[in-house]
């Protein structure tokens, strides 16, 4: 190994036990642990420093790797990233949850409705090549029936989002299950291939049918416990899990996916979202807005006040300050008015 590797990989050791020991800053379901895809940051750190070298150079590679590994922490370090990097880890998916839940908040707060592809918007407004299959189905928990171009409130739709998002994996996992307990498949049949049949036969869509007709809960619970013990992606609580299910005899797929996103329980085990009762409240963000609307109020009067000063060129000050005045601001309710590219 080189010199030069050897400091590279001296900065990056120092970075992450930097992170490590200052993890309890964090959200309490977003400390990094060496379990945890400690490597997966690293590798992208390098990849960050590699793409951005002229720019590193000018403050050093040891305050990159610290602003890196500090925003990790907070988790900003999802903001306008491709989604493969999004969802790449349990603790990139709850960063992103919590930034869609901060920046666009206000949509629930005025009580205004939106469609599934008006959500999906916004997402992209955070990940600019946020598929839109994901936000479908979310929408789809919410709407059940109900046509796709419905509105929908901020706080089902983001709670819905939630379930989906970040539990992706384990619920196709759970839709299979379903399906073949719809269909009356023994899951302890084994089935040898020969030349007459062995050839792969793909698994149907959940139909209207299917949504419909449901399954027992108990037995579906035996199913899903098998698969959280076995899971290797993330997976709600199982004891939750069985209480959600002890409720009913005889449940749907999309019913299961409805009590899932209800459940308060599976909410805080994922951490990343407050309370639904709470979902409208942030005082730090509120207070941080509170702010810029006195400052901006504040430069507006010294504007005015200096346009009204009497002068040779009053009139022109005056009649900037009408002209400006009919420029929409920035509270106003406009089409996206900024869009990001996707990372190269």
């Amino acid at each position: 190994m080189t010199k030069g590797h050897m400091s590279l990989a001296l900065l990056l050791r120092q970075a992450a036990r930097t992170t490590l020991l200052h993890g309890s800053h964090a959200p309490k379901s977003c400390k990094l642990t060496p379990q945890r895809h400690v490597l997966t940051y690293m590798e992208d750190a390098v990849c960050q420093l590699l793409e951005n070298k002229e720019d590193v150079s000018q403050y050093g590679i040891a305050r990159f790797f610290t602003e890196y590994f500090n925003s990790v922490c907070q988790g900003t370090h999802i903001l306008f990233r491709e989604f493969s990097f999004v969802q790449a880890t349990p603790h990139n998916r709850a960063s992103f949850l919590r930034a869609f839940w901060r920046c666009f908040r206000t949509v629930g707060k005025n009580g205004d409705l939106l469609t599934m592809k008006e959500y999906h918007c916004l997402l992209q407004l955070l990940c600019p090549d946020f598929p839109l299959e994901l936000t479908q189905k979310a929408a789809r928990i919410v709407l059940m029936d109900d046509a796709m171009d419905c509105l929908m409130s901020f706080s089902d739709f983001l709670l819905a989002f939630q379930i989906q998002f970040y539990y992706s994996e384990f619920l196709e996992s759970v839709a299979a299950i379903y399906q073949d307990l719809l269909s009356g498949k023994n899951p302890n049949t084994v089935i040898v291939p020969t030349s007459s049949s062995g050839q792969h036969r793909q698994r149907p869509a959940l139909g209207e049918a299917s949504m419909l007709e449901g399954v027992e809960a108990s037995l579906f619970y035996q199913r899903l416990e098998n698969l959280c013990d076995r899971h290797k992606y993330s997976c709600p609580p199982p004891a939750l899990v069985k209480e959600v299910l002890s409720n009913v005899q005889r449940l749907t797929f999309y019913g299961f996916l409805v009590a899932l996103s209800k459940h308060h329980g599976i909410s805080r085990a994922l951490g990343a979202l407050p309370d639904k009762g709470d979902l409208m409240h942030d005082p730090a963000m509120d207070e941080e807005l509170d702010r810029l609307v006195v400052r901006s109020r504040l430069h507006r009067t010294s504007r005015q006040h200096r346009a009204e000063k009497p002068g040779d060129f009053g009139f022109q000050r005056r009649d900037k300050l009408e002209a400006l005045e009919k420029v929409p601001s920035a509270s106003a309710r406009t089409p996206y008015p900024y869009r990001w590219e996707p990372r190269q």
